[in-house]
């Protein structure tokens, strides 16, 4: 810092009023902390982190995450481990420390211990579920140490929950065709029939489709009307495959029925045997 004398007294020229960012030394780095959850880190996590370390031209970002107790008390279960969490973020480039059991809300104490000059997050205040404050970020927005990222529209971690659930039942036919047990899936045994005739009928239409494009090009080359061939042939494939998903329909309830009887005949079973165990009353 440039020393200032006070042997003479001469005017100098104004300048601009020195901005607040700009009183770190050059030398040392500002301390930047973002935190978060950060369950299937995805490039919306990783833009917000790269803002962060880009909000001075000297920054050391640390990074603050959750643990799997606090997590799952204040906003629910995650997919990822805390473990699991904690080791993605080491390996983003953005990062140069990682900060495990970070708390929910931030305290001075916090701030002091890990010599935090700025937090950065977005601006939209986030509900304190806790009930320590009615903002996680209240403290250090009102200490001024709060400095604002954008999030990644149309990414997050409940959109990916979403997309997954949406297809359940694919991402559970693909799991199982590739040697998973129903037992690994948590798919009872109907459900695990059910989808493999699925499966059936879904690699059935393909096999149809690719015999239908023959076909078509067949009766192209010898020079039957192409409007007339498509409607004939995508009768027969409807019918045909209505035919054998009414066939697949009648197999599972067929085999449901078959289940339900032995459940109750084993239901029955024990009813009678409990009944033999008990003492006769004299």
């Amino acid at each position: 810092m440039a020393r200032v004398s006070h042997s003479r007294k001469r005017s100098a020229p104004s300048k601009p009023r020195e901005d607040p960012d700009a009183r770190h030394h050059p030398e040392r780095p500002v301390r930047v902390y973002a935190d978060g959850i950060f369950d299937l880190f995805h490039f919306g996590h990783a833009r917000a982190l790269e803002q962060a370390k880009k909000l001075f031209p000297n920054t050391y970002l640390l990074v603050g995450c959750c643990n799997d107790e606090l997590t799952n008390r204040y906003k629910g279960k995650t997919v990822m481990t805390q473990e699991e969490r904690y080791e993605s973020l080491r390996h983003c480039k953005w990062v140069d420390e990682v900060i495990p059991d970070a708390p929910w809300v931030l305290t001075q104490e916090f701030i002091d211990k890990h010599k935090i000059d700025y937090v950065a997050h977005d601006a939209l205040p986030y509900a304190d579920t806790s009930g320590a404050a009615n903002d996680v970020y209240e403290f250090v927005k009102k200490i001024g140490k709060f400095k604002e990222t954008k999030r990644t529209d149309g990414v997050s971690t409940s959109d990916l929950i979403m997309r997954i659930l949406k297809d359940y039942n694919q991402y559970v036919m693909r799991n199982l065709a590739r040697g998973y047990t129903r037992k690994d899936l948590g798919v009872s045994y109907v459900k695990e029939k059910q989808l493999q005739v699925n499966m059936k009928i879904n690699k059935l239409r393909e096999t149809v489709k690719a015999h239908q494009e023959k076909l078509q090009t067949a009766a192209k080359t010898a020079g039957i009307n192409h409007e007339e061939w498509l409607a004939n042939a995508d009768r027969w494939v409807a019918g045909f495959l209505e035919k054998f998903e009414e066939h697949c329909h009648n197999m599972e309830t067929a085999i449901k029925g078959r289940i339900q009887e032995r459940l109750k005949r084993q239901g029955s079973r024990g009813i009678i045997a409990g009944l033999m165990q008990q003492p006769v009353a004299t």
